[in-house]
């Protein structure tokens, strides 16, 4: 017999079953609120400055943007080796990152008019010409160290009185046969040929006159007869007076020898370079023939300008009133291949 429990509801009175809370205070009600309604203002305030700010608490997916490469479809095939597109890392290019820019080298020696010459593409807005950057020995002590600072130049990250804005057109250096370029001849033809550098070859025709330049700029590098300031160049007729009032006296004896020897550098290091872009010009070239600055901005690819120099030369007139045994040197040049630069001349 299955068990049988009953439970028996007792009956209570109504208001025994209603619980009664607290009464609670509405002002400590509003303060809660409030509280939580700033919190909930400064976590949004935050996330979307994070968001502005660029550093999102997410991470986002991101995907590689190529850069916009620069048309050479224009340009012919056989010229596209030379022209380049180079990215700074000193500054922008901004606009002018796809103007194209030529890389170029002026090889010349020592009083032969490569300062002159520099002025004159450096009065061009888009040449930069950087000077004579290997006369400091470090940089031109092993090919590592004179690679190194020709990528710098090319790259638009060296930084001359001569540097042009981001539209540079042309870039380039003053390179003086004797400053590691002969030396390391082999290594320098390959990077100009792999890189896309134009060489500018600059002489002088009448090497007498070269000689007898060098002799009175060593003369005032110890006299220093402007005011007691050696000065290569000058800016104003009487400071070239004044420099040009030494005579210096020529070893007829060693003259033909020294001569040859520049003679035979120079040719040297036409050979070494022939394979590169190169152009030949000489100094009195260009003094009787200013459509050479043309032939040379058009080599450079550059628009066409006026060019112009502040220089102001030296040494002018016959050679004969500059030294101070013509005699000597007449009677040693004469019968020779070098006879002709006696009476060699240019006008001025």
């Amino acid at each position: 017999m299955p068990f049988v429990f009953t439970i028996q509801i007792l009956s209570l009175p109504k208001d025994s079953l209603i619980v009664k809370h607290p009464k609670k205070n509405p002002l400590v009600l509003r303060m809660l609120v409030l509280m939580f309604v700033m919190v909930c203002g400064v976590y949004i305030c935050s996330v979307c400055l994070k968001q502005i700010g660029g550093h999102p608490t997410v991470r986002l997916l991101s995907y590689p943007v190529a850069e916009r490469a620069c048309d050479v479809a224009d340009i012919e095939p056989s010229k596209k080796p030379y022209v380049h597109f180079p990215k700074p890392e000193s500054f922008n290019r901004e606009e002018c990152a796809c103007n194209p820019v030529r890389y170029f080298a002026i090889l010349s020696t020592q009083r032969s008019g490569s300062g002159w010459f520099e002025t004159l593409l450096n009065s061009h807005m888009n040449i930069s010409s950087n000077g004579e950057i290997f006369s400091v020995k470090v940089r031109r002590s092993n090919i590592s160290t004179i690679v190194e600072t020709l990528d710098k130049i090319y790259n638009l990250d060296w930084f001359t009185s001569a540097s042009k804005n981001e539209c540079t057109a042309a870039v380039g250096l003053k390179w003086m046969l004797n400053q590691g370029l002969m030396q390391h001849h082999e290594e320098i033809v390959e990077y100009f040929n792999a890189k896309g550098v134009s060489a500018i070859f600059l002489f002088r025709r009448n090497l007498l006159r070269r000689m007898i330049s060098i002799l009175a700029n060593s003369f005032d590098q110890n006299a220093k007869l402007l005011n007691g300031t050696h000065k290569s160049h000058v800016h104003s007729t009487h400071d070239a007076k004044i420099l040009a009032s030494y005579k210096p006296v020529v070893n007829a004896s060693l003259l033909i020898p020294n001569l040859r020897q520049v003679e035979d550098l120079v040719n040297k290091s036409m050979e070494y370079f022939k394979s590169t872009r190169h152009i030949i010009l000489y100094y009195e070239d260009i003094i009787n023939n200013r459509t050479k600055l043309v032939d040379v901005q058009n080599f450079l690819r550059v628009p066409l300008r006026d060019l112009s120099s502040r220089q102001v030369k030296i040494h002018k007139g016959s050679l004969s009133s500059q030294v101070e045994n013509w005699g000597d040197i007449e009677k040693a040049l004469e019968g020779t291949h070098y006879q002709s630069y006696l009476h060699e001349d240019y006008k001025l």
